[in-house]
């Protein structure tokens, strides 16, 4: 876990895609009916490291791992990792992959953090991104509230600006402001 945060913090964007290039030869190259894990590249630390995977369709979802890590518990992770993204995507395609990678990214941030699985029911995963798009729906609406309010005062009609606007026993005082219109 450690080395490979550490390992994945110290690469340049040049390195990063030479490791996937490398990561996608080892792994695409192989038979179907070979285990789903082997030795990391040369790149991500050889011997150090383990690459686990599963090959859904057309997308391969790979871990890179510790040595030692249980393959079989990181085979599993993958699976709910997968059976998640299905659920939030409903038949997850490389594109969802693509357009929402923020959203893919709090799924696996649900799941894993500083290389710890903190979660894998699917229902708890399902229901905090759910809870984390809500939040950032309502952080929209805030951040798009003074627009609005200018576009509603735009479209008042209102044959001349108001000097006081009062509100129960508040009483603002409205600044010289130009035309809306």
């Amino acid at each position: 876990r450690e080395s490979c945060e550490r390992c994945r913090k110290e690469k340049t964007e040049d390195t990063e895609q030479q490791i996937i290039r490398e990561t996608f030869h080892l792994v695409s190259k192989r038979d179907e009916n070979i285990c789903n894990f082997l030795e990391g590249g040369l790149l991500i630390g050889g011997s150090d490291n383990k690459l686990i995977y599963r090959h859904y369709a057309t997308l391969y979802f790979v871990f890179c791992v510790d040595s030692s890590e249980s393959e079989l518990g990181i085979l599993d992770l993958i699976q709910v990792f997968v059976e998640t993204l299905d659920k939030c995507f409903e038949n997850v395609c490389e594109l969802d992959l693509i357009f929402h990678v923020d959203k893919v990214h709090n799924i696996l941030a649900e799941m894993v953090m500083g290389g710890m699985v903190l979660e894998t029911n699917m229902s708890e995963i399902i229901t905090q991104v759910e809870a984390q798009g809500k939040m950032e729906k309502s952080e929209a609406g805030i951040a798009g509230a003074p627009a609005r309010a200018v576009s509603a005062v735009k479209n008042m009609n209102l044959p001349e600006m108001p000097k006081n606007i009062n509100i129960g026993d508040i009483s603002i005082k409205v600044p010289n402001l130009p035309s809306f219109k």
